[in-house]
C-alpha cells in the first residue's frame, strides 16, 4: 500500500514538473496552466515551492490532524 502512495505522489510531482516546464517552453503561464488544467494560482504556488524546496517541493504533502479533538 505504501508504494501505491508513493506512485501517486511520484506521478503528481512529475506533472507538476511538467506544468514548470511546459510555462517556460510556450513562455506563457496561462497557456501552460490551461493545457495542464492548473490555475495560476496553483502554478505560482507550485513554482514558489520548486524554488523554496526543490524537487521536494513538488511532492503533495498529506497534513494531519494537528489537535486530537
Amino acid at each position: 500500500m505504501t508504494t501505491t502512495n508513493t506512485n501517486i505522489s511520484t506521478k503528481a510531482a512529475r506533472r507538476k514538473l511538467n506544468l514548470l516546464e511546459l510555462a517556460n517552453e510556450l513562455s506563457n503561464v496561462s497557456r501552460a496552466c490551461k493545457i495542464m488544467g492548473y490555475s495560476r494560482q496553483q502554478f505560482y504556488e507550485i513554482r514558489r515551492n520548486y524554488q523554496t524546496f526543490g524537487s521536494e517541493g513538488l511532492i503533495d504533502r498529506v497534513s494531519g490532524a494537528t489537535n486530537p479533538h
